[in-house]
C-alpha cells in the first residue's frame, strides 16, 4: 500500500508544481512536496537514505537541466531564481522523483539497464507533458534533438539515482 501512496503522492507533485509553473506560479510545488517529504520521511523504513537520496536527486537536477539550459535545449517557465540555471519548482520535482526511489521505483533498483531504459523513455515524456500540456517548458531546438538530449541525461540519471539508493538503504540497514 506504502508504494500506490508513494506514487500517488509523487504524481500530486508533479501535476501541482508543473501545471503552477506553466500557470506563472513557480511554488505551487513546495506544499505538496512538504507534504510527501513528511509522509515519506514518516512511513520509510530508511527515512535517512531518502532524505540522502533527495539532497542527491536535487543536486542532479540543478546539474542536468542547468546544463540542459546552457546547451540552449531548454527554457523553463516560472525560472525562478535565474533563467540561467534550473529553476526551483523543477528542482522541487527532482526532489519528489528521488523520493520514489526507494518505494514505487524499487523494482529498478537492481536492474541498471531496466533503470536506463525507463529513465531513458520516461524522462522525456515527462518534460514532452510538461511542455504540451502546461507550457511549463519551452523546447528551443528541435523536439526530436532536445527529446533526445533528455533520453540521453535520463537514462545516466535514474541508474546513478537508483545505485546510489542502494548504497544508501545497504548502509542505513547495517546495524552501527
Amino acid at each position: 500500500m506504502n508504494i500506490v501512496v508513494n506514487a500517488a503522492l509523487f504524481q500530486v507533485v508533479w501535476f501541482a508544481t508543473v501545471a503552477g509553473a506553466g500557470a506563472g506560479f513557480w511554488w505551487t510545488g513546495l506544499p505538496a512536496l512538504a507534504v510527501f517529504v513528511a509522509w515519506q520521511l514518516r512511513s520509510s523504513r530508511w527515512p535517512r537514505a531518502d532524505l540522502v537520496l533527495l539532497g542527491c536527486g536535487v543536486l542532479l537536477g540543478l546539474i542536468l537541466d542547468s546544463l540542459l539550459i546552457a546547451g540552449g535545449w531548454l527554457r523553463f517557465a516560472s525560472p525562478q531564481p535565474s533563467p540561467q540555471f534550473a529553476p526551483i519548482w523543477i528542482l522541487v520535482l527532482w526532489a519528489g522523483f528521488a523520493l520514489t526511489v526507494n518505494h514505487s521505483l524499487a523494482f529498478l533498483k537492481h536492474r541498471p539497464l531496466l533503470a536506463l531504459a525507463f529513465g531513458a523513455l520516461g524522462g522525456p515524456l515527462a518534460y514532452l507533458g510538461a511542455e504540451r500540456l502546461f507550457a511549463a517548458v519551452a523546447f528551443t531546438a528541435p523536439p526530436t534533438q532536445v527529446l533526445g538530449a533528455l533520453a540521453i541525461a535520463w537514462a545516466i540519471a535514474m541508474p546513478l539515482l537508483a545505485a546510489v539508493a542502494c548504497r544508501l538503504v545497504d548502509r542505513e540497514a547495517r546495524p552501527a
